[in-house]
């Protein structure tokens, strides 16, 4: 395996990453601060290197793409839209319809300031609108959280992985600051993954047919396709729940962050283990399914002060709320309007909680 080293925006590198893990299809329509994606797809689209991207689609308007995905995923193809904030609040009837249709597909939402047009800062206030399904009928995606910009190389790998093993919507949720962050990375020489389609829809006169619908008209139809759904999210959850530890096996304090955040956290525990201090960093990859076992094991160790850093009022602070069962002390610093924390700001949080 031959690797080369590249020098990428993240919005970059996770066009790239998707093209490498053999990208069928991209519907989208331009909106700051995932512009990029759409930019570099449309740039090598043609290109020899990349011979299963078919499609590349600038639609007229956000419904318009999420619906074009979706006529794509039912074939089979490996497909996928970009977007942010009020983009994403518009694909959200279509993703809801995916999910019924249980169809894998990838959307990437770059997090930008809200709500509202709102700006173009940074933030994580779409983590209720990812986690929670998002639209109509109880529904659940899967979500994946990058914190540096070869995650974003990466996690289209992982995301089409999930989406088709599991037959389901996947989103990664980005935010502004890592979709503009320039980082060196080294980007593999990997094959294009190949999943099993035989669910899919090929439009041809004489096989079996295979109807993709999200319509259950009958009453007992519909609540054993919604009870099959929740079952298909309880084994996600079950199998699915991935984080990245880092010093915590000694910790008395953990810092939960995902995104930028956990990046600045990072930073945040080197400070306050110069300065004797025993703080760990537990970043989610999977917001949706929660790591929600990792946070139990470690209330289960004795720790009992955890910080959530994130850059909305506190959304993921409900989900530590529920992991830790009510047996340990919580505290958060949050920034929204596109502000970022300092990890001074989260050093003198934690000093105040350790007193």
């Amino acid at each position: 395996m031959t690797a080369a080293r590249e020098f990428l925006r993240g919005n970059e590198a996770l066009a790239y990453g998707a093209l490498k893990t053999g990208l069928n299809a991209f519907f989208g329509y331009p909106i700051t601060p995932s512009s990029e994606i759409p930019e570099t797809l449309a740039n090598e689209f043609g290109n020899p290197k990349y011979p299963g991207f078919k499609v590349f689609l600038q639609a007229s308007s956000e419904l318009e793409a999420i619906n074009m995905v979706i006529g794509a995923a039912s074939t089979g193809a490996k497909a996928m839209a970009a977007t942010s904030g009020p983009g994403f609040s518009l694909k959200q009837e279509g993703i809801s319809y995916a999910a019924a249709m249980e169809l894998p597909m990838l959307i990437v939402d770059v997090n930008r300031g809200g709500p509202g047009l709102g700006n173009l800062g940074p933030e994580q206030t779409d983590y209720f609108q990812a986690t929670r399904g998002g639209g109509h009928g109880g529904y659940r995606s899967i979500v994946l959280a990058p914190s540096s910009v070869p995650d974003m190389a990466s996690f289209p790998s992982l995301a089409f992985s999930l989406g088709f093993k599991y037959r389901n919507p996947v989103i990664i949720l980005a935010d502004a600051f890592l979709g503009q962050l320039k980082e060196d990375l080294m980007f593999p020489d990997v094959p294009a993954q190949e999943f099993d389609t035989s669910w899919a829809t090929t439009g041809a006169r004489g096989p079996e047919r295979h109807i993709l619908s999200s319509m259950h008209l009958e009453l007992p139809d519909l609540n054993r396709h919604s009870e099959h759904l929740r079952s298909k999210f309880e084994e996600i959850e079950r199998r699915e729940q991935r984080s990245e530890k880092y010093h915590t096996d000694d910790a008395d304090v953990i810092i939960v962050a995902f995104g930028i955040c956990a990046r600045l956290s990072q930073r945040a525990v080197i400070m306050l283990r110069a300065k004797g201090i025993r703080a760990g960093l537990l970043r989610p990859i999977t917001l949706s399914p929660f790591p929600k076992g990792e946070i139990a094991a470690l209330v289960g160790r004795g720790v009992h002060n955890f910080l959530v850093v994130e850059l909305n009022t506190g959304q993921m602070l409900e989900d530590v709320r529920l992991a830790t069962g009510g047996r340990a002390r919580l505290d958060s610093v949050q920034k929204v309007g596109g502000l970022l924390p300092s990890p001074l700001d989260i050093v003198r949080q934690v000093e105040v909680m350790s007193r």
